[in-house]
């Protein structure tokens, strides 16, 4: 949505067939639709990553796999209630907070629930009190934009702290270098660690394999902690209209597991920001062997910015422990085989195919890549494709077992690949070490 809160609405932002927004460039001007590359972030025309980082964290450490970086740590909240109600280690509500107790904003952007019939199920708003934003958090795996809350804010006189995913922030961050207002309202940039986006019907899919129908749908929580589970291992949750409610094991569930990128929007295969390098500070989970048995969960943070580190100076209502760049890197290991390997092996097979590109951080090549990573790779991406026109034709036949009839094969293949991919690594790691 940057393009179209970067032309006032000359560029529309609608819902496409795949149930994922779309820029609508029919009527626009010459002028609009340059002012919309510009800050695209897919857009050849736009800066990209190192360079809009670079002007603001120039000084900092640097690592090419998270960015720049003044600290990096493993932390959670210590307060029970408040973790028990996070989708992880409760960091990215909790700063978000703090920087409107402090004055810092008078308001926060972020995604919730929209709670209007009719309406998509969740979208961005602004909280202006703590006790507002407390009550709309928790990860929300859904299709949004923010086109709508950007023009509606333009030009109020408030400040504003921005959440978002990597492409998100990188787009507000260029709409805010070309239009000064934006300027001096989006004063932080709270970044997530992003898999990839999901289109609506990912909620949908679940909630309907947990028990509740698409048409009968009324909420969904993504991420339900259990005891004793590994943190990884959640539970998803679907209301239906008629309150009933319904819970499911994420991982027992088709397009559960995110490595298989069901639901994934495109634009996705074409992302290499893994820790929102943009973003004066970047939350995602603490996927280390160590932390994953802490089922209330745990957030690894890369922080970027003088009052984030202040901030995260009160250790009364956090815990913490310094992370190595390297440990950071390591929480995300089957997103760098996806935003960087996988890019190389994506942009080489579009390159190959004759198709359109954007330029990226990294290089269209097989080489030096695993034939069966390369396999897995280009399965994902036919899984992924698969999975939108499936889910599409399944409602419309209004049958489920449609949906899955047509996505099991594909899931055993991937498994069969994937298994002959692990042990290749297994092998490998047993050479090095004899070496």
């Amino acid at each position: 949505g940057a393009c179209s809160a970067a032309t006032g609405g000359a560029i529309r932002v609608t819902i496409g067939t795949r149930r994922q927004y779309e820029a609508d460039l029919t009527g626009a001007p010459e002028a609009a639709v340059r002012a919309g590359s510009r800050v695209c972030p897919f857009s050849d025309e736009s800066r990209n990553e190192d360079a809009i980082a670079t002007d603001r964290f120039a000084g900092l450490q640097y690592d090419a796999r998270v960015g720049y970086y003044s600290t990096l740590k493993a932390a959670r909240l210590t307060d029970e209630g408040r973790l028990m109600g996070s989708s992880s280690g409760g960091l990215t509500s909790w700063v978000a907070e703090q920087l409107l107790r402090r004055g810092k904003v008078d308001a926060v952007i972020h995604v919730t629930p929209s709670h209007t019939d009719g309406a998509p199920m969740f979208s961005y708003t602004t909280s202006e009190t703590p006790e507002q934003f407390a009550a709309e958090r928790k990860s929300m795996y859904y299709a949004t934009t923010m086109a709508d809350i950007l023009r509606e804010v333009r030009g109020n006189g408030k400040r504003y702290a921005l959440i978002g995913v990597p492409c998100f922030l990188r787009g507000a961050r260029l709409v805010a270098e070309e239009d000064e207002v934006f300027g001096a309202q989006l004063k932080y940039f709270l970044g997530l660690v992003c898999g990839h986006l999901k289109s609506q019907a990912f909620a949908e899919s679940l909630a309907w394999q947990a028990g509740v129908a698409p048409d009968d749908l009324e909420a969904v929580d993504f991420r339900i902690k259990v005891p004793g589970r590994l943190s990884s291992h959640y539970d998803v949750q679907a209301t239906a209209k008629d309150g009933r409610v319904e819970t499911a094991h994420t991982h027992d569930l088709v397009g559960g597991n995110w490595g298989h990128a069901m639901f994934q929007s495109n634009a996705c295969n074409f992302c290499d920001d893994i820790f929102a390098e943009t973003a004066d500070v970047a939350f995602g989970d603490g996927w280390l062997p160590e932390y994953k048995e802490e089922w209330r969960g745990t957030n690894v943070v890369v922080s970027r910015h003088p009052d984030i580190d202040e901030i995260f100076a009160d250790e009364s209502a956090v815990w913490s422990v310094p992370l190595s760049v390297e440990q950071v890197a390591a929480t995300q290991g089957g997103n760098f085989r996806h935003r960087r390997v996988g890019l190389s092996v994506r942009l080489h097979d579009d390159v190959a195919a004759g198709l359109s590109v954007p330029l990226k951080r990294v290089p269209a090549s097989l080489e030096g890549i695993d034939p069966r990573r390369v396999e897995l790779i280009r399965l994902r991406r036919l899984m992924s494709e698969e999975s939108h026109e499936a889910f599409a034709e399944a409602r419309r036949r209004g049958s489920l077992a449609y949906f899955l009839r047509r996505m099991r094969p594909l899931l055993r293949r991937y498994d069969s690949v994937s298994r002959g991919s692990r042990l290749t690594r297994l092998r490998q790691r047993v050479r090095r070490m004899l070496r």
